[in-house]
C-alpha cells in the first residue's frame, strides 16, 4: 500500500550511483530493502551479489526522489507510453502508434520474461500478456482496449512505444538498449519534440519510427541499421511477427482496423 500510495519499487540488482543516481540516493534511512545482500558487521550492502536472487528490490518515498512533483495527480495524458522489452532487438527504440496500432499493442502485452523477474527463467524469453497485466483483468481485454482506443481519440493523447530491450541484435548478441537512449526518446516524446520530426514506417511492424531525436544517434532509432547482419535481422523480425500474429488470433472479433495494425510477414 505504501507503494501503491506514494512510492517507489525499484529493482536494485547491480545497481550504481553512476548509472542511477536518483535511485542509489533514495536509499537511506526509511527506505527497505529486500533479498539483497548485507554485510552484517559492516552494514554494507553488495548490490553486485545476486546469491539470494536477481530480484533485489528497494522501496522508498516518492519524496526521497529530487524533483518529485507532489502531489502525484494530473489531469488526462497528453501522451501514453508502452514499455516493451524487446528480446529479439528488432523494435525501434520508440515509435508513434496510431490509435489502431495503440489498441494492437495493447491487447498483445508484446515483452520478454528476463532473468530477476521470474523463478527459472536463466535468459529472455517472449511473452504476450493482454493489457500488459492479462493475470489481473476481470473483464475481456476487448472491453480496456476499446475503452483506451475512446480515451485517446476523445482526449487527443498521442501513444508511444518504447522498446527497453535489446540492441545490435537479440540476446547473447547484441546489448541491453543504452538506458540514457531510453530517457532522451522519452523525455522527447514528452516536452512535444517529437511531434514535427520525419517519420518513417517499420517496414514489418508498421510502427512509425522518428528519423531524428535528441541525445539519440540516428543509426539507433533504425533497429536494422545497428545490426551486422541485416539479413539476420530480417529473418528475426519475421520471426517476431509470426509470434505476434500467432498470439493475436486469439482476438478474432476485433474491428477491421485492429487487425489491419498487425505486423506483415
Amino acid at each position: 500500500m505504501f507503494n501503491i500510495e506514494g512510492g517507489c519499487y525499484a529493482k536494485c540488482i547491480k545497481l550504481s550511483e553512476a548509472h542511477e543516481p536518483q535511485i542509489y540516493r533514495a536509499i537511506r534511512f526509511g527506505a527497505v530493502l529486500e533479498n539483497v545482500v548485507m554485510d552484517g558487521t559492516m552494514r554494507t550492502i553488495d548490490y553486485d551479489d545476486a546469491s539470494l536472487t536477481e530480484n533485489t528490490r528497494v522501496a522508498y518515498p516518492l519524496t526521497y526522489i529530487d524533483g518529485a512533483v507532489l502531489p502525484s495527480i494530473g489531469g488526462h495524458p497528453n501522451n501514453v507510453v508502452f514499455l516493451t522489452c524487446d528480446a529479439f532487438g528488432v523494435l525501434p527504440p520508440i515509435s508513434r502508434l496510431s490509435p489502431a496500432q495503440a489498441m494492437y499493442h495493447f491487447l498483445s502485452g508484446y515483452t520478454a520474461k528476463v532473468a530477476g523477474t521470474e523463478k527459472g527463467v536463466t535468459e529472455p524469453q517472449a511473452t504476450f500478456s493482454a493489457c500488459f497485466g492479462a493475470p489481473f483483468l476481470p473483464l475481456p481485454p476487448q472491453r480496456y482496449a476499446t475503452m483506451l482506443g475512446e480515451k485517446l481519440e476523445r482526449h487527443g493523447a498521442a501513444c508511444w512505444l518504447v522498446n527497453t530491450g535489446w540492441s545490435g541484435g537479440g540476446y547473447g548478441v547484441g546489448k541491453r538498449m543504452n538506458l540514457k537512449y531510453t530517457r532522451a526518446t522519452v523525455k522527447a516524446a514528452l516536452a512535444g519534440e517529437l511531434r514535427d520530426v520525419s517519420y518513417a514506417p517499420d517496414p514489418v511492424f508498421g510502427v512509425s519510427v522518428p528519423q531524428s531525436c535528441p541525445g539519440v544517434p540516428s543509426e539507433v532509432l533504425t533497429p536494422r541499421s545497428t545490426w551486422a547482419d541485416g539479413a539476420a535481422f530480417d529473418a528475426k523480425a519475421k520471426e517476431l511477427a509470426g509470434l505476434f500474429n500467432k498470439n493475436f488470433a486469439m482476438f478474432e472479433d476485433v474491428s477491421s482496423d485492429i487487425a489491419a495494425a498487425a505486423p506483415t510477414v
